[in-house]
This record gives C-alpha cells, sequence and structure tokens, in this order.
C-alpha cells in the first residue's frame, strides 16, 4: 500500500470478506484485493488447524491459526536475520580486500 500524499486525506472503505463461514465487515485504508487476499489465508489456515485438530470451535481455530501464523511469521524474521547477518559479513569481507588492494597499489 503506498502512503498517502501529503494534503491528500485517505478515504477509508469497508470490505466484506468471509473467514471460516462467517461474514466480516473490514473498514480500512487497505485496497480491496489485499484485504480478500488476507482473508482468504486466514480461511485457509483455520481450515488447516480444524482439520489438523479436529475442533469445529471457530474461536479455537481462530487461536491455533494465529498461533500458526506467528510461527511463520517469527520464522521468517529470523531468517531474514540470519540473511542480513551474511550479507554485511559478506560486505565487511570486500571492503577489506578493496582497501587491501588500495594500500598495495599506492
Amino acid at each position: 500500500m503506498a502512503a498517502p500524499c501529503w494534503g491528500v486525506t485517505a478515504v477509508p472503505h469497508r470490505v466484506k470478506v468471509e473467514i471460516f463461514d462467517q461474514a466480516y465487515t473490514i473498514a480500512g485504508e487497505l485496497e480491496t484485493a489485499y484485504v480478500e487476499k488476507l482473508a482468504r489465508m486466514v480461511d485457509a489456515k483455520m481450515r488447516d488447524v480444524a482439520r489438523a485438530t479436529g475442533t469445529v470451535d471457530s474461536v479455537r481455530a481462530a487461536v491455533l491459526a494465529a498461533l500458526a501464523i506467528a510461527d511463520e511469521l517469527e520464522a521468517l524474521r529470523a531468517g531474514r536475520e540470519g540473511q542480513d547477518d551474511a550479507v554485511r559479513q559478506r560486505a565487511e569481507r570486500c571492503l577489506e580486500l578493496v582497501e587491501r588492494a588500495l594500500r598495495q597499489s599506492a
């Protein structure tokens, strides 16, 4: 979602979605297609959890789905931090090589 331009007020709108056979109206400034995509993802995760646990309680399925989504997010964050560290280390090694080459050519 792009940030609103200065002096332009974003107009909130409503998007109707269905998650785990329940209708919800989501109000906000997000793109309709994006909200619908998120709703499909949440619905799929709740259905996966319900199928795996045998639960039919929507609140329990929602909590377990939220935990599963939080776990996925944390794993992605941890992976990204590892990648950032690896890139930083490679950049430092490259800088050392360039500095060494410059000293030798001087």
